[in-house]
């Protein structure tokens, strides 16, 4: 079962599966009630969780804490 997006603590390492892409995001700083800036730790871009959520949760849509 997904992590709630309410759950998610800045300073954290997640892993977030949608749509088939899987990433590991450590989340720098909460920038709304809903919303969180992340870095990719593959690829070192930042993104906002809205971002990556934007075009809805697949079927695969997962969120877990990994550290």
């Amino acid at each position: 079962m997904p992590l709630a997006i309410d759950n998610i603590r800045v300073g954290r390492v997640y892993k977030l599966v949608n749509f088939g892409e899987i990433r590991y995001l450590e989340v720098m700083e909460r920038t709304g009630r809903e919303n969180f800036k992340m870095k990719d730790l593959d690829t070192l871009e930042h993104y906002e969780l809205e971002e990556l959520l934007r075009w809805g949760k697949g079927k695969d849509y997962d969120l877990d804490e990994v550290r």
